[in-house]
Order: C-alpha cells, then structure tokens, then sequence
C-alpha cells in the first residue's frame, strides 16, 4: 500500500510541521511520497519516513498522470489549494483527506475541520495537521518534526567555517523572518545589540544566518569581532549542521528555527509580536524554549503587516539572555512569559 501527502504550500515551517503526518501515515501504508514546491524540496530530501520527494514543477495534467501511475491507496493535502486538491482527484487516488469548509472540500472523500477555525489558539499545529492522518486510522505518539542532516552537508559546512576563521564555540543567530516586505523595516541595530550580547555572555563566536536576500541585514546585525555572517552562504542542509554543532540557536519564529530545534540543537525561538501564537508554532524539540511577546502590540500588527516592528526593538535582551541561560542549564523545555 502506498500513500501521497500533497504539501505544496506554506513555507519550510508549514512543511516540516507536516512530517510528523508522513511518520503516521508510514505505519500504514508501507511507502509514503510527498509532493512539494521545488524551493522547498530540501526540507524533506533526506527524510527517511519518505519513500520519494517529488517537486510540483509540472503542468497540472502532467502532474497528475504522474500520481495517478503510481496508484496511490490515499492521499492527504496537508495545504490545500484548487489545484492541490483537484490532483488527488484527478488522479483517481480512492481516499483522499483534506480540509473542510472550503468550495474545493468537494474533492475530499474525508474531510477535516481545522481546529484552529473553530476558534481554538492553543494546540501545536503538529497536532491539527495529525487530524488529517487520523480521519483515516492513521496517528503517532511520535509529533516532533525531523530534520536529517546528510554527512555531505556537515563536511562542506566544516570548509565554510574554515573558510569563515570559525573554531570552538559558537552560537548562531537567525534574525529575519521570511516576509520580503519587511526587510526594510527590520531594526538590525537592536538585533547588533542582542548579536554583541550574545557574544560577551558567552564567549563565543555568533554566526548570524539568513537567506541571500538577508546578506545586507545581516551584515549590519554581525558588526564587531565577536560576530560573522553567514547569510546566503549555506544551504538548508547546512544550516542544519551548523545548528547541529551549536551551543545554541536564538532564532525568529521561522522556518530555521524549526530546523534548528528539529536537529536536536538548544533552540530559543522569539515570538515578538503578540500576534505571534507560540502555543500553536513553538520548535518542537529535546531542547527549546520560547520567548514571549511583552511589548504592547497594537491589535492590527500581524508579522505580514506591522509597520515598524517596534516590538523587536523594544527586545528586552536580559530577558532573552536568562531565557538562553535556563535552557542551556537544565534539560527539561522551559518557557518565559512576560
């Protein structure tokens, strides 16, 4: 038997909340492929509850011929869209779970109300999305994400930071979020502050990350000695190692930091915005913490549309810092509020 989990949409967060659907499904059905965007393939390339990763780079005719061939028994969208959830059922896949409420949902033959809508703000997204696998028989006692760093990522990893004059011990610091239209308004000089914080707490190198688009921000926020940017440099797989070898990852609510915490590494996730919702998208992980908003976010600023981010320059780094210092002293996950 054989099952498809469609999750073309969302970013590297959105995909790696949904492995644990993929673990559930694989105690069922003896192999399970994943159909994703090509930019977010590398989420999954290395993931072996997968029997195979395909990237939805075809037309939606092609694309379906290719699931209908494979004679999948069910398919889950994680992330549904018209097309998503049209595939399934053009592919003629007999189960096929989606999501309820929605003028696609016709194409469903089960059909799950997402929790969230419902009005609860609480559960883990983990947990809303194992809803999915469990309308059909299918769950884990198993829900933290996974994140498989390939031994070829951790030698080219190890010539970058060579490269870089990065020996012993070091912290990383991802300090963006993937939301191109904020990059202007990021406060890169309080993040420089929290970089040089970082350094002098614990006498280490800080390696501030980030995506290509990122390199001029994080070129200001790694300013001084004690701090280098390695934004655009790495691959995802890299980042994995580099969080993999950490004494800690202090991190955005962001797709890096769920890899960060998914790898194992101690993980400080900032949720800065009161909009933020920690309970539903905190890292999962043997090692993490979160670090809750306090600063008095006016009700329409969302991460898409504030228009300042005064919340991150309101950061209180004391804070953080006894957040960090907490985490990396005791081994059960702790939070702080405000």
């Amino acid at each position: 038997m054989s099952a498809l989990v469609i999750c073309t949409g969302g970013g590297i967060g959105d995909l790696l909340l949904a492995t644990p659907v993929m673990r559930a499904l694989r105690g069922r059905f003896g192999e399970v492929v994943a159909l994703t965007s090509p930019a977010h393939r590398d989420v999954l390339a290395n993931d072996p509850e997968l029997s195979a990763v395909w990237a939805d780079d075809l037309g939606f005719g092609a694309q379906a011929r290719r699931i209908a061939a494979a004679k999948f028994d069910a398919a889950i969208v994680t992330w549904a869209t018209p097309r998503s959830a049209a595939l399934p059922l053009a592919a003629r896949i007999p189960i096929r779970v989606g999501q309820a409420r929605r003028l696609y949902s016709l194409a469903f033959t089960q059909r799950v109300l997402v929790r969230s809508e419902l009005g609860d703000r609480t559960t883990h997204w983990t947990q809303i999305l194992l809803d999915f696998a469990r309308a059909i028989g299918c769950d884990t006692a198993d829900a933290a994400p996974r994140f498989t760093v390939p031994d070829a990522a951790r030698a080219s990893l190890a010539a970058t930071l060579r490269e870089a004059g990065v020996a012993g011990r070091y912290i990383v610091l991802h300090p963006t979020r993937g939301i191109a239209a904020s990059r202007e308004r990021w406060p890169a000089t309080r993040l420089a502050e929290l970089a040089r914080a970082l350094g002098t707490a614990y006498g280490a190198r800080v390696v501030v990350t980030g995506s290509a688009d990122d390199r001029s921000i994080a070129a200001r926020i790694a300013e001084g000695p004690a701090a280098l940017s390695l934004a655009g440099r790495t691959s995802l797989a890299e980042f994995g190692a580099l969080a993999e070898g950490a004494l800690a990852v202090v991190a955005m609510d962001s797709g890096p930091m769920h890899v960060a915490a998914a790898v194992g590494a101690p993980t400080l996730g900032i949720f800065a915005l009161q909009s933020d919702e920690p309970d539903r998208w905190a890292p999962l992980g043997p090692r993490v913490t979160v670090l809750r908003a306090t600063y008095p976010c006016p009700p329409g600023h969302r991460k898409e549309t504030c228009p300042d981010f005064a919340c991150i320059e309101a950061l209180e780094i004391p804070r953080l810092l006894a957040a960090l210092d907490e985490l990396l002293t005791r081994d059960a996950p702790k939070e702080h509020g405000g």
